[in-house]
């Protein structure tokens, strides 16, 4: 179980308000399957991801972005039980979709940096520090399965 001060809540919950899914979420999805292309294989019914400009211009990649990004809205709503709360999740991506999980760490890296892009240097480091903290632990709740 994981320990967060009041500042860590804060700090999450202020910036999960100032995130905008729908713009933060498909530059997310977009840019791991941009920088780590072998991640590309998990979403061959998505179409043509052939180039940087398709994989940008891909409505399921955005579309699936936003998703992916909506569903973090669940960590942060439950702090206290991230875990419990992705266990299914975890359950479809180990199972069923067979996702290799560190692609799950990989998902978070280029998140907090399509994030430190959007806020520069509002995103200080003690927030990012406690955003990272986050990410860990929805990247081992959404790893629990495999283990």
């Amino acid at each position: 179980m994981v320990c967060w001060s009041q500042s860590e809540r804060s700090a999450i919950a202020e910036l999960w308000d100032k995130i905008d899914v729908d713009e933060i979420g498909p530059q997310a999805l977009a840019r791991v399957l941009i920088v780590y292309p072998w991640t590309q294989r998990y979403f061959g019914n998505f179409g043509n991801l052939n180039s940087v400009a398709a994989i940008l211009g891909n409505r399921k990649v955005a579309a699936h972005g936003k998703v992916v990004l909506n569903a973090l809205n669940s960590a942060v709503q439950n702090l206290d039980s991230i875990k419990a709360t992705y266990s299914k999740l975890s359950q479809l991506h180990c199972e069923t979709l067979n996702v290799d999980p560190d692609n799950f760490r990989l998902l978070a890296d280029c998140l907090t940096i399509v994030i430190a892009t959007k806020f520069g240097a509002a995103f200080t480091p003690e927030i990012q520090a406690t955003w990272q903290k986050f990410l860990a632990v929805v990247v081992a709740a959404l790893s629990s399965r495999y283990f």
